[in-house]
């Protein structure tokens, strides 16, 4: 399967906490991270094959974007992707579109899940108050959209099925760097904490995603790619009615802060 993770040997930063707290409490982001955690746990099976033909007949793959159809044996078998006779899916009644939606919450492991969720934990709190909780749920599923096209548009003949919540969670960071460029985050770097301006840790991130390119890490670093740069143009025109509405959201009366 091809994981979307925003870690890897190419980027040995981990971020433990930023500096930025909110006035609001992190709902939405907490409701993302338990439909994650319950897809792995309770709907996806945990052993091959099973998992493997899970992720077959539920998780985006390219080559059914690309052509609408869903791959049918020899497809899978060959990794080849080609026009087929009409019948002869494997899993004929799949929606290769709404593929697209489902795959941002399925993981290809546990270090998968907790290293996504943990980027999104420290991002999601400051981007879900600047967008409000309706907006938030908007541009993390649009982000997420724009960076799985992004891949497909890269990978057009792939018929690796792409797992993973990073897309939107890099359109996140992106949205981040926009808004909160000078604000701390508390990262570990080689076994020693320090703070680093949001600006340098986001920046570097994105940087490395490109180490990634042509090597066999099972990473897509394309999405991220594309789901970093959704957000920042996103957020980018909206900057000063968002940051104007997490000032006006911050004068309010305390609703539970993180």
């Amino acid at each position: 399967m091809g994981p979307l993770s925003p870690f890897s040997k190419a980027t040995p930063l981990i971020p433990l906490r930023d500096i930025n707290p909110t006035a609001t409490s992190p709902i939405v982001t907490l409701g993302l991270i338990a439909a994650s955690v319950i897809v792995f746990f309770a709907v996806q099976p945990q052993t091959e094959p099973e998992s493997e033909e899970f992720a077959y007949e539920n998780a985006a793959i390219a080559c059914e974007v690309v052509t609408g159809d869903p791959l049918d044996s020899f497809e899978i078998e060959q990794e080849v992707c080609e026009d087929q006779p009409a019948g002869s899916a494997i899993f004929p009644d799949k929606n290769v579109y709404a593929a697209v939606l489902y795959s941002m919450f399925l993981h290809g492991s546990i270090a998968h899940l907790l290293g996504n969720m943990w980027f999104l934990w420290v991002f999601g709190n400051n981007i879900e108050e600047a967008f409000g909780r309706i907006g938030y749920v908007l541009f993390y599923l649009g982000t997420g959209l724009v960076a799985t096209l992004g891949f497909v548009l890269n990978n057009q003949d792939s018929t690796v099925p792409l797992v993973g919540a990073s897309g939107a969670i890099a359109g996140v960071m992106g949205a981040y760097l926009v808004l909160f460029p000078l604000h701390k985050v508390m990262t570990l770097v080689f076994f020693v904490v320090t703070a680093i301006p949001a600006v340098a840790f986001l920046g570097l991130w994105f940087f490395t995603q490109f180490a990634l390119v042509g090597q066999e890490s099972g990473i897509a670093w394309e999405a991220h790619v594309f789901g970093f740069l959704a957000g920042v143009l996103v957020a980018l025109p909206l900057r000063v009615l968002l940051l104007r509405r997490t000032a006006s959201v911050r004068l309010r009366p305390f609703e539970g802060a993180r």
